[in-house]
């Protein structure tokens, strides 16, 4: 164990935790980082932000609640979007160069679900990895952060209902003890669970797996985002094809090039992006699905750089061909219940960004939320944290481990189960039958599942992202 003053633990190295370790300061930070990619860095959207004419943070609030189809905590939500200002002018502050126009303005895009114009990009559709490099950049001078890299946290040290500690251990087996009064899951969210994904592999739940397994209360699992256009390529993780597209004029045809969303919703191919999942979900049963971009006039190398990258990858071309889309697993609204400041039911248990769950999104996230959620909450968590006397737990010390991965083989079984099961469109019996499944299968990831699974089937009514074909 370290001794002296504990410092805060911040696992992850998305934007949220990154955040808050350099909100935390001059209090000091250990930040356990698995590496590789993280979904920060994947983001294509940016970050939305009442800036434009006409716009203000009540406009920002009503689109974020009619998108979470009214399960938001509204109050929540307000207190999060009114800080989207304060969040654009502190990351320029650290080295976030926005994108602006030739008179010096920002570039405002628009997005599914949003009234007007108001994401905000760095680099085109490059704005999550803009963001964390300046981040990572920062958090590297941080003299008060200890950036422990290539590690995970896979254990929780438990003093009576406290917890007191984090175990790290690295990928040959070397494990550590890190005493800490105030630990914080930045771990993200799920979708890597799903057969059709945009998340990266890690995605499985590792930090929900742990707080659940601590005792901590979980809110809203069942709700999982799926974005209407990924590529529909053979890959693992699906490349997404930003909505900033659709917002600059992209079209969702089908393979005989009608347009898909006629007639579904007033908002066409920018309605939330639930409707719009559906309806490419249930068009791809039938038929293949594309987003027409090529009359564009964009300067794709400027505005859509990344998506330009990844069809090259694939020999697709954006500006002389429609694209294949498919709708994928992409974020969940649900994870562990926090309050404001990322508190969790568990003394000494904090949660941010993905996997916590405080509700500013409701039943389904409206488009370039999160990354601004990141930034806001980790920003309040880091501060409170910073200033918090914190609560020494008593009685018996404990530990409470995640346990052993499933097997490769029975992970990839588990992804076409959830998909089937809890993609787009649900039924009971299919929910039941992946239920069973989980229960048969000894892995942290299908516990995890399979509280998401059961989510679902408790929620027999449709509800936002979560979609009961069955329901009555």
């Amino acid at each position: 164990m370290r001794t002296g003053t504990t410092p805060v633990v911040v696992i992850g190295a998305g934007i949220a935790g990154l955040s808050t370790a350099l909100a935390a300061a001059p209090r000091e930070v250990v930040l356990i980082d698995p590496g590789g990619l993280n979904s920060s860095g994947l983001a294509q959207g940016g970050i939305a932000a009442a800036l434009g004419p006409g716009d203000n943070v009540g406009a920002h609030v009503a689109d974020t609640l009619i998108a979470g189809a009214f399960h938001n905590d509204s109050a929540i939500s307000r207190s999060v979007l009114s800080q989207a200002p304060d969040a654009i002018a502190w990351l320029e502050t650290i080295g976030v160069s926005f994108d602006r126009s030739g008179d010096g303005a920002l570039q405002l895009g628009r997005e599914g679900g949003h009234g007007l114009h108001r994401i905000v990009h760095a680099g085109g559709d490059g704005t999550g990895g803009r963001v964390v490099a300046a981040l990572r950049e920062r958090v590297r001078s941080a003299q008060h952060i200890h950036w422990c890299t290539g590690v995970d946290a896979d254990a929780l040290l438990m003093r009576g209902d406290a917890v007191a500690g984090v175990r790290m251990r690295d990928a040959d087996g070397t494990e550590e003890w890190i005493a800490s009064d105030a630990v914080v899951l930045a771990t993200g969210g799920v979708g890597a669970l799903f057969a059709r994904t945009t998340n990266v592999e890690s995605n499985t739940g590792s930090g929900l797996a742990l707080a659940m397994f601590a005792g901590a209360r979980l809110r809203d699992l069942e709700f999982v985002q799926f974005h209407p256009t990924a590529l529909d390529c053979d890959r693992s993780r699906l490349p997404l094809v930003t909505e900033a597209l659709r917002g600059a004029g992209a079209r969702l045809i089908d393979d005989r090039g009608g347009a898909l969303m006629a007639g579904h919703h007033p908002l066409g191919d920018l309605a939330p992006r639930d409707i719009v999942a559906r309806r490419v979900w249930e068009a791809s049963r039938s038929g293949r699905v594309l987003l027409d971009a090529t009359a564009l006039p964009s300067d794709w190398e400027r505005s859509f750089p990344t998506v330009l990258s990844l069809c090259g990858e694939l020999r697709m071309d954006p500006r002389r061909d429609p694209l294949p889309i498919t709708a994928a697993a992409h974020f969940h609204m649900g994870g562990i219940a926090t309050d404001l400041l990322g508190r969790s039911a568990v003394p000494n248990l904090h949660a941010v960004g993905e996997v916590a769950c405080n509700g500013l999104h409701g039943a389904n996230r409206l488009a370039s939320n999160s990354l601004l959620e990141g930034v806001v909450c980790g920003r309040h968590l880091g501060a409170h944290l910073r200033d918090r006397s914190p609560r020494k737990g008593r009685g018996e010390s404990r530990v409470v481990e995640r346990g052993a991965a499933l097997a490769p083989g029975a992970l990839t079984q588990l992804r076409r189960a959830m998909w089937n099961a809890a993609g787009p469109v649900r039924t009971a019996d299919r929910l039941r039958e992946a239920i069973d499944l989980c229960e048969r299968m000894p892995g942290w990831e299908a516990r995890v599942a399979r509280a998401l699974l059961v989510a679902a089937l408790r929620r027999t009514r449709s509800l936002g992202a979560h979609w009961r074909a069955d329901a009555a």
